[in-house]
């Protein structure tokens, strides 16, 4: 990929949101896989006391499958079927540095009720805020 064969516009939020939907399915299935080798090492249940760290076990894990896509193809599954893909503010691919970085504040632009999304509608360059904090963008590939 190179620079030229990317948009330097940033996607549109509707597009945006049908992949995040996507990945979230995805997501969730992993999630099962994940819970169920958790649950065969604790012996069938979540001991008390240990749902705090299943939890976190679990953002590690939702961590590494975004992160994983961001860093290793550019983008995920869904992005792939939207024709998206996220890139640093240069156009180049995400480090796991990076991909930390915007996957913690994806998940603050989720957690306040998407508002971090719909700071695209208003944003000059039709950013969210997890790309104005993480310096990232998600762009539109070309129909090949």
């Amino acid at each position: 990929m190179t620079e030229t064969s990317i948009s330097r516009a940033s996607a549109g939020l509707l597009r945006r949101l049908a992949a995040l939907v996507y990945d979230t399915l995805l997501l969730v299935a992993v999630w099962m896989a994940a819970a169920a080798v958790w649950l065969a090492l604790a012996g069938g249940a979540v001991p008390d006391g240990l749902w705090w760290p299943f939890r976190a076990y679990l953002l590690v894990v939702a961590l590494g499958f975004f992160g994983g896509f961001w860093v290793y193809a550019g983008r995920t599954l869904g992005m792939q079927a939207w024709r998206l893909r996220v890139v640093n503010w240069n156009g180049q691919p995400l480090d796991w540095r990076r991909a930390a970085w915007r996957f913690s504040a994806a998940g603050l632009s989720i957690a306040s009720l998407g508002a971090g999304f719909l700071w695209a509608l208003v944003d000059r360059d039709g950013l969210t805020l997890h790309d104005r904090v993480s310096n990232t963008r998600i762009v539109l590939m070309p129909r090949s």
